[in-house]
C-alpha cells in the first residue's frame, strides 16, 4: 500500500499526491520529534556527566587516520569511515575500463544507464549489493589476496590506533573498490563512487557532541531541544538580561540578537564559528533581528540531517526493506530506483529499529553489569589473595617447623637406639673379657698345677691322677672352641640409617591444587581365589574395582601382628600380590589393602583372616648348619662327620605357642652325649649345645642326663638313651617354659623358665650319632598328664 501511494504522489499532481506528501511530510516530522526526544535526554545525561566518556572515544575514532571522526560516510560493509580517509584508500577505476578494455562494455552500458537516469530526472547510481560485498574475497572469508603492497593512508605515518589498509585486488568497477579497515572485505563501489556512499549523520552529531564535552563547553543542543529561560551572558551588568537566541558551539557562549551583532560578528575569525538558534520560551515571539549573514550563518552550522543517498536535497520518507536504506519521494516515483520495492514508513521502521536496539542494549547492558560485578570481584581476589598468600606462607612455615620437630625428635629416638645398641655391645664385650679371664685363669692354674706334678718324681703317684688330670686337660681345651676364642660382637655398630625413603618424600614435597577436585579410587577387591598360605608363609592378591575409571598409583598391604592388634604396613607399591613370611605359627592374622592415588587414599577393601598352621612342620636348616653336620632325608637325618660336637638348628623359629617335636635315635655308639633344645641363630655351632649363653639344652648319655646353659649344668636326672629311643622337647611359649621328654616320660623337672624371644630348635652330637627329626606334631596327650601342675 505504502509503495502504491508513493508511486502515485511522484507522478500525479492531483490533491491526492498533495495529500500523500502531507502524510509522508508529518511522518518525517514525527520521526524527527521521537529523534529529537531521544536527543534531548541523550544531551541531558551528557550535561550531567562530570568527565568525559573516554570509553566512548574508542567508537569515535576513524579506524584510518586514529582520530575523530570527520564527515563520516557509511561504507557498503556497514562500517564507517572519515570521508578525506575514504578518499586515500580509495582504488581508482581499471585501466581496463578506461580504455576500453575487457569490462568496458558493462562500464559503457552503466555509464549509458546513469546518462538516462540523469534524464529523467532522478540521479540514481548502481546500488552495491550487500551480498556482493566480499567479490574479491577468497572462500567468502572477509579477507582478500592483494597483490600490491600495503599502503599507509593519507600518505604520511601510520594510524595511532595500529590499523592497516591493504588494497585490493583486481578492482574491475567504474566507481572504484577499496578494503574496509575494520573487517578488510574488498568493497566495490557503484559508478558514483563514494558520492553513493551515504553521509552518517547520526555518528557526525554524536562526534561533535562528544567533542563539546571534551573541551568542557557548553553541551550543543540539536534542533527542537529548546533552552527556555536562557539569557544572553553578554548583557550589560545592572540591567537584566535578554534572553539569549544563539549559541556559539566554539565559543561555548549564549548571545541575544543584540549582543550578537556587537560581540560575535559574522567577519574575520568569528566567520567561521558555528551559531546555534536557541528556541525561545513559551510565548515568545520570534526575533528576525540581525543581518542577514548571521541569520545565514546560524543555518549554515546547523546539525545535519540525514538526506537521500540519490537525491541529496531530499529527505528520506520511507524505508526499502529489499535494498534496506531509506528513500525519498523520487526513489519512490515512476521509474525510481525503489519503485517497485517493499516499502515501510521511515518513522514506523526507525522506532522498530529502536525497539530492536533498545532489546540488544538490555542484553548488552546486563553483560556489561556482569563484567563490572567481575571487576568487583576481581578486586576482592586481590586482597583475598594476599591474605590467602600470607595466610599459606605462615601454613608453610608451620608445616615446616613441625617436620623438623619431628624429625628432630626421631632423631633423638635414633640417639638412644645407637646408645642401646653401644651398651649392649659394650656389655656383651665386658662380658665375654670376664667369662673368657676366668677360664683363662682356670686354664692357667691348671697347666701350672699339671707341670708341678709332671715334676715329681714318684711314677706310682703320677699314675694315680695323670688320667684323671689329662681328662681335665682335654675337656678344658675343649672349652676353648673357635668360637670361644672370637669375639661375640664386631667392633663396630652395625647399624646403617635408611635415609633414602625420606630423601625422596622430601623431594616429593610440594602443594597441591586444591581447586582441582580428583576422585579418590574405590577400595581394592582381595581375590580369595589366589590366595595361599602354607606354614607361616601367606600370598596375597588383590585387584582394583573393575571399570572403575580412577587411576591408582599403588597399594598399601597391611596385616595385624596375629594376636588382634593394631595394623601395621607391611607392603606398599604397585604390584597386585605379595608373599609375606616369617608369620606365627597358630596365630590368626587380618589382612587388608587399600589403594591411593594424589587425590588421596581409598577406603580399605574387606578383611581377609589367615589361620596360620597349629604344627610347625620344618626340617634341619642345612644353611646354617656347621660344616661338618651331615644331612640326609631331606634334610630330617643328621649325623657329622668329626668326633667333635657340632650343632645343627631347626628352620623354624618360635616366637609364641607352645611346640612340640621329637628326635629318634638310628645310631648310638660309643656313649657320646648329645644334646637335644633350642637357641638362638646366633648360637656357636662348633661347641656342645648349652657351652654359651645362647643356647638351652639336654645332654645326656646311656645312663643320666644334664639340663645346661651358658656352661652350667643342673639338675641331673637318672636315665639314659640308646639306639632307637625318643627324646621329645616341649617348648611352651605362653607359660615361657622348657621340658624334655625321654620314650615319653619326663625327663626330670621343667628345665627351663623365663624363656622370650625367638627360639629355633636346635641339637648338637658327633659322629657317634644320627637322629631323625620329627616335626608338626601335636602336643601329646601324655606331655599334659605328666606335667606338673597338670597342665
Amino acid at each position: 500500500m505504502e509503495k502504491t501511494a508513493a508511486a502515485a504522489s511522484a507522478s500525479s499532481s492531483s490533491p491526492s499526491s498533495s495529500s500523500s506528501s502531507s502524510s509522508a511530510a508529518a511522518a518525517a516530522s514525527s520521526s524527527s520529534s521521537m529523534a529529537a526526544a531521544t536527543t534531548a535526554a541523550a544531551v541531558a545525561a551528557a550535561a550531567e556527566a562530570k568527565a568525559p566518556q573516554a570509553n566512548l572515544e574508542e567508537e569515535l575514532k576513524c579506524p584510518v587516520c586514529g582520530a575523530l571522526y570527520r564527515e563520516p560516510v557509511i561504507l557498503p560493509c556497514a562500517h564507517s569511515a572519515c570521508l578525506p580517509c575514504a578518499r586515500t584508500i580509495l582504488q581508482p577505476r581499471s585501466p581496463e575500463l578506461a580504455e576500453g578494455g575487457p569490462g568496458a562494455h558493462g562500464a559503457a552500458g552503466g555509464a549509458a544507464a546513469a546518462a538516462a537516469a540523469k534524464s529523467d530526472g532522478s540521479d540514481c547510481g548502481d546500488y552495491v549489493d550487500l551480498d556482493k560485498l566480499s567479490l574479491y574475497s577468497e572462500t567468502d572469508s572477509g579477507y582478500g589476496s592483494f597483490v600490491s603492497n600495503p599502503a599507509t593512508p593519507c600518505g604520511q605515518k601510520p594510524p595511532s590506533n595500529g590499523v592497516r589498509v591493504f588494497p585490493p585486488g583486481s578492482p574491475r568497477s567504474a566507481g572504484g573498490s577499496l578494503t574496509c579497515p575494520q573487517c578488510h572485505r574488498s568493497l566495490v563501489l557503484g559508478d558514483r563512487g563514494l558520492a553513493g556512499c551515504p553521509r552518517n549523520a547520526i555518528l557526525e552529531a554524536v562526534v561533535e557532541r562528544y567533542r563539546r564535552q571534551a573541551r568542557g563547553a557548553a553541551p550543543l543542543l540539536p534542533p527542537g531541544v529548546g533552552a527556555a529561560g536562557t539569557v544572553c551572558q553578554l548583557c550589560e551588568e545592572g540591567s537584566a538580561p535578554a534572553e539569549a537566541t544563539v549559541q556559539c558551539e566554539q565559543c561555548g557562549m549564549f548571545y541575544c540578537d543584540a549582543c550578537r551583532a556587537r560581540c560575535h560578528p559574522a567577519r574575520g575569525p568569528l566567520a567561521t564559528h558555528r551559531l546555534v538558534a536557541v528556541e525561545r520560551g513559551a510565548g515568545a515571539a520570534p526575533d528576525n533581528s540581525g543581518s542577514a549573514q548571521q541569520q545565514q550563518q546560524v543555518e549554515q552550522w546547523a546539525p545535519r540531517r540525514a538526506t537521500c543517498v540519490e537525491h541529496e536535497t531530499e529527505t528520506p520518507c520511507s524505508f526499502c526493506v529489499a535494498c534496506g536504506v531509506a528513500a525519498c519521494r523520487l526513489c519512490l516515483g515512476d521509474g525510481g530506483r525503489h519503485s517497485q520495492h517493499d516499502t515501510r514508513a521511515i518513522a514506523g521502521t526507525c522506532k522498530q529499529h529502536k525497539t530492536q536496539m533498545s532489546a540488544a542494549l538490555t542484553s548488552l547492558s546486563s553483560k556489561a553489569k556482569e563484567a563490572k560485578e567481575l571487576l568487583v570481584q576481581l578486586k576482592s581476589l586481590s586482597h583475598k589473595i594476599q591474605e590467602s598468600g600470607v595466610e599459606l606462607e605462615a601454613s608453610l612455615v608451620a608445616q615446616c617447623d613441625a617436620l623438623v620437630e619431628e624429625l628432630n625428635r626421631r632423631k633423638a629416638q635414633l640417639l638412644t637406639k645407637v646408645s642401646a645398641e653401644r651398651e649392649h655391645k659394650l656389655k656383651v664385650a665386658r662380658d665375654q673379657m670376664s667369662h673368657c679371664s676366668v677360664k683363662l685363669r682356670q686354664t692357667t692354674g691348671l697347666m701350672q698345677f699339671c707341670l708341678e706334678v709332671m715334676k715329681e718324681n714318684d711314677p706310682a703317684g703320677f699314675v694315680q691322677v695323670s688320667e684323671a688330670l689329662t681328662r681335665r686337660i682335654v675337656q678344658n681345651s675343649e672349652q676353648w672352641s673357635s668360637s670361644a676364642l672370637t669375639p661375640r660382637v664386631a667392633g663396630s655398630l652395625e647399624l646403617v640409617l635408611d635415609s633414602e625413603p625420606l630423601l625422596q618424600a622430601i623431594h616429593q614435597l610440594d602443594f597441591t591444587d586444591k581447586q582441582v577436585v580428583s576422585p579418590v579410587p574405590a577400595a581394592p577387591i582381595l581375590q580369595l581365589e589366589e590366595c595361599r598360605l602354607a606354614g607361616c608363609v601367606a600370598t596375597l592378591a588383590w585387584r582394583p574395582q573393575p571399570l572403575s575409571p580412577v587411576p591408582l598409583d599403588g597399594y598399601v598391604l597391611e596385616l595385624d601382628d596375629g594376636s588382634g592388634g593394631d595394623f601395621r604396613e607391611i607392603y606398599v607399591g604397585r604390584e597386585t600380590m605379595c608373599t609375606v613370611d616369617g608369620l606365627y605359627y597358630s596365630s590368626a592374622y587380618k589382612a587388608r589393602v587399600k589403594g591411593f592415588n594424589k587425590a588421596g587414599v581409598s577406603p580399605y577393601s574387606k578383611t581377609v583372616l589367615l589361620h596360620t598352621s597349629d604344627v610347625a612342620w620344618f626340617p634341619f636348616d642345612g644353611k646354617s648348619a656347621h660344616a661338618d653336620m651331615v644331612l640326609s632325608n631331606d634334610g630330617l637325618t643328621a649325623t657329622c662327620g668329626t668326633s667333635d660336637d657340632r650343632v645343627v638348628l631347626g628352620a623354624a623359629g618360635f616366637t609364641r605357642g607352645a611346640h612340640y617335636w621329637e628326635f629318634t635315635l638310628d645310631r648310638y655308639d660309643g656313649r657320646p652325649d648329645p644334646a637335644f633344645g633350642v637357641a638362638r641363630a646366633e648360637v656357636a655351632r662348633e661347641a656342645m649345645l648349652g657351652r654359651d649363653d645362647r643356647a638351652w639344652a639336654m645332654y645326656v648319655d646311656n645312663n643320666r642326663s644334664w639340663f645346661i646353659h651358658n656352661n652350667s649344668h643342673t639338675g641331673r636326672a637318672e636315665g639314659g638313651i640308646g639306639k632307637g629311643s625318643t627324646v621329645g622337647v616341649l617348648l611352651d611359649l605362653n607359660k615361657r617354659t622348657l621340658t624334655f621328654f625321654i620314650n615319653e616320660e619326663q625327663q626330670g623337672s621343667v628345665a627351663f623358665e623365663g624363656l622370650e624371644g625367638t627360639f629355633y630348635p636346635a641339637l648338637s652330637l658327633n659322629r657317634n650319632v644320627q637322629v631323625t627329626l620329627h616335626s608338626g606334631l601335636e602336643v601329646p596327650e601324655f606331655v599334659s598328664e605328666e606335667r606338673p601342675g597338670g597342665s
